[in-house]
């Protein structure tokens, strides 16, 4: 017996080592916002309002506000922090963004969590999206979701499988990507058209990359931009607005 209860406790002390093991390697793996996206998470500011909950960074807009909110999965370990660059400057322009918290950074984790954010915050009219692996999940959610809310979902640098496939749902659908994209997996982003409306709107921003969604720095494996980030950011912005004006006509 005793040798059994012995074995017992080594292998649970193994298991949790590996387990703890395990979320260390995906920490030293997460990309981190740059000090400038941490900047515009700070509560002062003319424009817009930060607030922290545990499931999401939002951001409301002080003065003129649309109707339509913005809802955002992040890209598979990166922090959503990483976004508030983007974030800050939509709601700059009147729309109020949720940059949504996910286990591990991972938005596979949790494919519905807008769904808990929509009814915590009394959200109405919305749009959901994310960069690279969050747009995925987020065509997931809303090729899940029955609610005549979702407006529209939006693809940086990403696409839907067909768990997410979006054909057949009365919604409008934008999908960007970078030019310079090294990151993104171009057979799946081609297949994945196939699960899009025939309405949907596709630009490509010239000199853009994968990492430049976001404000985290260089991405493994992604192509050097010949454009700022912030010049990526600016017109990800432009089109962004031009898309949600749209849907509020």
């Amino acid at each position: 017996m005793k040798r059994k209860y012995k074995i017992l406790i080594i292998g649970i002390v193994l298991f949790v080592l590996l387990i703890l093991g395990g979320l260390f390697f995906l920490r030293s793996m997460t990309y981190l916002p740059l000090d400038e996206a941490i900047e515009e998470t700070m509560p002062s500011n003319q424009n817009y309002q930060v607030k922290e909950t545990s499931d999401a960074v939002i951001f409301m807009p002080l003065k003129e506000s649309h109707p339509t909110s913005v809802i955002f999965y992040q890209g598979g370990l990166v922090e959503e922090k990483s976004y508030s660059s983007l974030a800050a400057k939509l709601a700059s322009k009147g729309f109020p963004v949720y940059l949504v918290k996910h286990a591990l950074n991972l938005a596979v984790t949790d494919t519905n969590k807008a769904e808990k954010l929509i009814v915590d915050e009394n959200i109405t009219d919305f749009v959901i999206g994310g960069h690279s692996l969050g747009g995925v999940m987020a065509s997931r959610f809303a090729n899940e979701i029955d609610s005549d809310l979702l407006k529209g979902v939006f693809l940086l640098a990403s696409y839907p499988d067909e768990k997410g496939r979006l054909d057949t749902l009365p919604i409008s659908v934008l999908s960007l990507v970078g030019s310079k994209d090294g990151v993104l997996d171009n057979e799946a982003y081609q297949d994945g058209k196939t699960y899009l409306p025939d309405s949907t709107s596709y630009y490509i921003i010239e000199g853009g990359n994968h990492a430049g969604f976001g404000d985290y720095g260089h991405q493994e494996g992604d192509n050097d931009a010949s454009i700022s980030h912030e010049e990526q950011q600016e017109l990800t912005v432009q089109f962004l607005v031009e898309w949600l004006n749209k849907i509020e006509e």
